[in-house]
């Protein structure tokens, strides 16, 4: 049971759309560098990176082991790509990636070998503008806490209920017996944003405050679909919506593509790239100038 004091996250949402200019080129938009991907896991690099620029980010430039390069410049050639050896990583061209960057999204099929949480700290102690963290970045970051104080910057946090467990050190049922009360609490205590996916999902902020979703259905439930809900929030944020804003927006975008893919292809058979595929359709009522 919701509690009354929750507000919700509806259609008004749009309104936070970052204004799309008459005069413009890529770099009016922002850069998006979205650190993702490992062995057998180029998808979830790719899926983030095509949010990300759906959403109408600018650039968008994904640093993944060398063995996701053909793989991604296949799937995604607008997509600038910085690879590396995992067993050797070049410090520099690592540096340089994030150097480049207006905002990052950290952990889409990531992986947890040292050189993955490597990575994640990195961008939790010294990349200083926007962040946002899923999937095995928060793996990183429930065994390394401490992390949370070094942070310096805006951070968006996007769990599912496991995740969130294993970073609170909660049993699920735990979780989910109050989505947004957790993600208001957590949020509070970390002086973070937590977007806590479920059904609804809930967006906790640094006051204590909690946004619930209104859009979104089961047919959402897909391996993929919260690679997509980072890369639509880091579009976002590149665009230089706030933080807040970008994760209430991307969430109720992410659902609302979610609902019009549900009405075309079945709960049973919509998959996270159909999630991408929609988000232009989501959008509507974008604002120009």
């Amino acid at each position: 049971m919701l509690k009354q004091e929750y507000l919700k996250t509806d259609r008004s949402i749009l309104d936070a759309l970052p204004v799309r200019k008459t005069r413009s080129n890529k770099g009016t938009y922002g850069k998006v560098l979205c650190v993702a991907g490992s062995f057998n896991m180029a998808g979830a690099a790719y899926l983030c990176a095509w949010a990300a620029y759906r959403t109408g980010a600018g650039l968008v430039r994904i640093l993944t082991p060398e063995t996701n390069r053909v793989i991604l410049q296949t799937l995604l050639p607008e997509a600038l790509l910085t690879s590396f050896d995992p067993e050797a990583p070049d410090c520099g061209r690592i540096e340089e990636a994030f150097a480049w960057a207006d905002t990052a999204a950290v952990g889409p099929g990531l992986g947890k070998e040292r050189w993955a949480y490597e990575l994640t700290r990195r961008a939790l102690t010294q990349f200083q503008k926007p962040l946002v963290l899923d999937a095995d970045g928060l793996n990183h970051l429930a065994e390394h806490r401490e992390l949370l104080k070094d942070r310096k910057g805006e951070l968006i946090l996007t769990p599912h209920p496991g995740e969130f467990g294993r970073l609170t050190g909660q049993k699920i049922p735990e979780v989910t017996a109050d989505i947004p009360g957790q993600a208001a609490r957590f949020a509070a205590e970390n002086r973070c944003i937590c977007v806590l996916k479920d059904a609804p999902s809930a967006v906790g902020d640094k006051d204590g405050s909690c946004y619930v979703n209104t859009t979104g259905n089961n047919g959402m439930s897909t391996g993929g679909s919260g690679d997509v809900l980072t890369g639509i929030i880091a579009g976002l944020l590149a665009q230089k919506a706030p933080a807040l804003e970008a994760a209430r927006l991307g969430t109720w975008l992410h659902g609302r593509a979610g609902d019009l893919a549900a009405e075309k292809e079945g709960t049973y058979g919509l998959m996270a790239r159909h999630l991408v595929e929609y988000l232009p359709e989501a959008m509507r009522g974008e604002k120009a100038e």
